[in-house]
């Protein structure tokens, strides 16, 4: 592949795959810019190893949800912590304040739960998608969204949002 077809390539999924990793980040836009960056490099370095079975666009999320899976073993490892509501936070002025609940609730969900509502409901990947980009069965990816959802609608109730 030439560098201007990978370049075209960059520009339509930069978008999509930087709001992800920022999702996933819980907002830690340095942290996901890192994280991108970390994504098109070992993309355009192992382009050859794309094989067409599924779209670029997933073979691409793969690839920056592997970097960030990587990232959190290698934190997790280093100082041996686990990812909790304390990491939603983030700096005032980062420009997504009015995320902050979005970020509170998804703190709440476990990690494989997180993961799988960003990538169905965030970036409108399919069960399919999200098995080929997680290495997830489609049924285990259905029941995580089954319990993600329900955890959510658990959270929302107990800061007083209740359904009509």
């Amino acid at each position: 592949m030439n560098r201007a077809a990978f370049d075209q390539l960059v520009r339509t999924n930069q978008e999509p795959l930087r709001r992800f990793l920022l999702n996933l980040c819980n907002g830690n836009s340095s942290l996901s810019d890192d994280l991108a960056q970390e994504t098109f490099i070992k993309a355009y370095l192992n382009i050859g190893s794309f094989n067409g079975f599924s779209k670029f666009s997933t073979w691409l999320f793969r690839i920056g949800y592997n970097c960030y899976c990587d990232h959190l073993r290698q934190t997790q490892k280093a100082i041996n912590i686990e990812i909790n509501e304390k990491n939603a936070g983030f700096a005032e002025g980062s420009g997504h304040g009015g995320n902050h609940e979005l970020y509170l609730a998804l703190s709440k969900l476990k990690e494989v739960e997180k993961h799988v509502i960003l990538l169905f409901y965030m970036e409108d990947k399919s069960i399919k998608e999200i098995s080929k980009i997680t290495g997830m069965p489609e049924n285990t990816i259905k029941s995580h969204l089954s319990r993600a959802k329900s955890h959510l609608s658990e959270h929302l109730k107990n800061i007083g949002y209740e359904r009509e």
